[in-house]
């Protein structure tokens, strides 16, 4: 979940602030990795909290 998140939201950032320019790729790749890298221990923490939110609702319906 964090890898596609993180690699498509890098996308589109990059895209937003930069437009495509010369080494586009690059820059893009860079984003990614760092974004990733913030990603998955974000994710690795709250998808299990995120988890029982949404069973508990999901009982009560």
């Amino acid at each position: 979940m964090s890898l596609i998140m993180s690699f498509i939201m890098s996308f589109i950032i990059t895209y937003i602030n930069l437009d495509f320019v010369d080494g586009f790729v690059l820059i893009w790749l860079e984003a990614f990795i760092k974004a990733f890298a913030c990603a998955f221990p974000i994710i690795f923490v709250i998808a299990p909290v995120v988890h029982k939110i949404v069973h508990k609702l999901i009982v009560k319906i």
